[in-house]
Protein backbone atom coordinates (compact mmCIF):
# COMPACT_ATOMS: atom_id res chain seq x y z
CA UNK A 1 0.00 0.00 0.00
CA UNK A 2 2.82 2.25 0.53
CA UNK A 3 3.75 1.84 -3.16
CA UNK A 4 0.54 4.29 -3.61
CA UNK A 5 2.24 7.24 -2.01
CA UNK A 6 5.06 7.11 -4.19
CA UNK A 7 2.74 6.91 -6.83
CA UNK A 8 0.66 10.01 -5.66
CA UNK A 9 3.76 11.95 -5.03
CA UNK A 10 5.16 11.65 -8.25
CA UNK A 11 1.74 12.80 -9.77
CA UNK A 12 2.07 15.84 -7.09
CA UNK A 13 5.75 16.55 -8.73
CA UNK A 14 4.40 16.33 -12.68
CA UNK A 15 1.63 18.69 -11.23
CA UNK A 16 3.87 21.35 -9.83
CA UNK A 17 5.75 20.86 -13.05
CA UNK A 18 2.95 21.96 -15.06
CA UNK A 19 1.67 24.44 -13.12
CA UNK A 20 5.43 25.91 -13.08
CA UNK A 21 5.54 25.82 -16.88
CA UNK A 22 1.79 26.22 -17.68
CA UNK A 23 1.06 28.76 -20.47
CA UNK A 24 -1.92 30.12 -19.03
CA UNK A 25 -3.84 30.80 -16.22
CA UNK A 26 -6.35 27.96 -16.77
CA UNK A 27 -3.73 25.18 -17.21
CA UNK A 28 -2.13 26.47 -14.17
CA UNK A 29 -5.10 26.47 -12.51
CA UNK A 30 -6.05 22.99 -13.58
CA UNK A 31 -2.62 21.68 -12.46
CA UNK A 32 -3.08 23.19 -8.87
CA UNK A 33 -6.50 21.97 -8.47
CA UNK A 34 -5.42 17.62 -9.40
CA UNK A 35 -1.88 18.58 -6.75
CA UNK A 36 -5.11 19.51 -3.96
CA UNK A 37 -7.02 16.61 -5.10
CA UNK A 38 -4.02 14.40 -5.27
CA UNK A 39 -3.35 16.08 -1.56
CA UNK A 40 -6.51 14.94 -0.14
CA UNK A 41 -6.08 11.31 -1.89
CA UNK A 42 -2.69 11.06 0.21
CA UNK A 43 -4.46 11.96 3.12
CA UNK A 44 -6.98 9.65 2.53
CA UNK A 45 -4.35 6.96 2.03
CA UNK A 46 -2.35 7.73 5.08
CA UNK A 47 -5.92 7.72 7.59
CA UNK A 48 -6.54 3.95 6.07
CA UNK A 49 -3.23 3.40 6.81
CA UNK A 50 -2.69 4.39 10.22
CA UNK A 51 -6.65 4.08 10.90
CA UNK A 52 -7.28 7.28 12.42
CA UNK A 53 -10.46 8.40 11.02
CA UNK A 54 -10.08 12.32 12.07
CA UNK A 55 -8.06 12.28 8.81
CA UNK A 56 -10.92 11.68 6.43
CA UNK A 57 -12.71 14.87 8.05
CA UNK A 58 -9.73 16.82 7.39
CA UNK A 59 -9.88 15.46 3.60
CA UNK A 60 -13.68 16.11 3.22
CA UNK A 61 -13.06 19.79 4.51
CA UNK A 62 -9.85 20.66 1.86
CA UNK A 63 -11.68 18.98 -0.93
CA UNK A 64 -14.99 21.01 -0.79
CA UNK A 65 -12.47 24.61 -0.07
CA UNK A 66 -10.82 23.26 -3.26
CA UNK A 67 -14.05 23.05 -4.89
CA UNK A 68 -14.64 26.50 -3.83
CA UNK A 69 -12.01 28.00 -4.81
CA UNK A 70 -11.80 26.60 -8.58
CA UNK A 71 -15.33 27.98 -8.69
CA UNK A 72 -14.36 31.70 -7.68
CA UNK A 73 -11.22 31.72 -9.56
CA UNK A 74 -13.39 29.96 -12.79
CA UNK A 75 -15.66 33.04 -11.43
CA UNK A 76 -12.44 35.53 -11.79
CA UNK A 77 -10.96 34.37 -14.89
CA UNK A 78 -14.14 34.66 -16.44
CA UNK A 79 -14.59 38.33 -15.75
CA UNK A 80 -18.15 37.89 -13.75
CA UNK A 81 -19.00 39.08 -10.29
CA UNK A 82 -19.39 36.37 -7.68
CA UNK A 83 -23.22 37.20 -7.11
CA UNK A 84 -23.68 36.45 -10.81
Amino acid sequence: MYIYFYILIGCCFFCLIRAWLGRSIPDRMVAIDIMGTLAVGITALYALISKRGFLIDIALAWIFLSFIGTLALAKYLSHKTLDE
